[in-house]
């Protein structure tokens, strides 16, 4: 591994090439905050799937590819006289400064859910005291995850089940409502009513340590795998999938469920 001075070293370079890329690359000299953000998003998101694959080497290129964005967005702000990258750092360790006084000032906690559970007094003091608690939840987020962060929030302000086992009172009453506006094909409340049963699922895989979008992912690429392999094995037979019957298909899915 690198020295902190080579590490030092590297940043300095890569502020360099950006320096001189928005000077002499006519992609890169006209990019903007809005022009960027959506490659931005995307970028995020392939870090995610290399992290769910678990590759250290995709990871590795991700965070380049991320960083990147970073230092751009920082070059642009520097070109307004807004800020600099300089300031974003000392702005990031100002935060993290404040919001670890177990590590840096005289908070007695210990461990990891002692901290949790100061956590959120912790940032509505540094905005001030005068912001509600679900504030910081970003409108932009994945419904998945802005459910599950939401209900973080609430749990570190105390608004949580006493015992875990007691979600899942809530999760069957929300799936009896559920069945009863399917029976009355309302589809309005057939939507309200779904909302609240993943909500509920949310709120259990949380309580049981579970993260609901990592679950979900997880079932996603298994589906992924078993349908493939229906896929090809029908080619394999020389047949189309539209041309099997749901039985044969349902044959190959077993035989798919024992091999992946």
């Amino acid at each position: 591994m690198h020295s902190k001075e080579q590490k030092l070293q590297a940043f300095g370079r890569l502020l360099d090439i950006m320096d001189e890329l928005r000077v002499k690359c006519p992609w890169d000299a006209k990019q903007t905050n809005e022009s960027l953000r959506t490659n931005t998003i995307e970028e995020v998101y392939e870090l995610c799937e290399a992290i769910i694959q678990n590759s250290d080497e995709a990871i590795k290129k991700e965070l380049g590819d991320v960083l990147l964005h970073v230092i751009f967005y920082s070059k642009i702000g520097e070109e307004k006289d807004a800020f600099d990258v300089a300031d974003v750092c000392n702005t990031l360790c100002d935060k993290l400064i404040f919001r670890h006084p177990h590590v840096f000032g005289d908070d007695a906690a210990k461990t990891a859910g002692e901290v949790e559970k100061s956590w959120e007094q912790i940032k509505l003091k540094e905005k001030g005291g005068n912001k509600t608690v679900l504030e910081g939840v970003p409108s932009s987020l994945p419904s998945i995850a802005k459910a599950h962060r939401i209900q973080d929030k609430a749990r570190n302000a105390g608004f949580d089940w006493e015992k875990k086992e007691d979600v899942w009172d809530k999760v069957s009453e929300e799936f009896l409502e559920l069945k009863a506006e399917i029976s009355n094909m309302d589809g309005d409340k057939m939507e309200a009513e779904f909302g609240d049963l993943f909500f509920s699922m949310i709120n259990a895989a949380r309580l049981y340590k579970v993260n609901p979008d990592n679950a979900l992912e997880r079932t996603n690429q298994k589906f992924i795998r078993r349908f493939n392999y229906i896929e090809q094995e029908a080619i394999r037979q020389g047949r189309k999938l539209k041309d099997m019957t749901l039985g044969e298909m349902d044959a190959l899915w077993d035989e798919a469920k024992k091999r992946l």
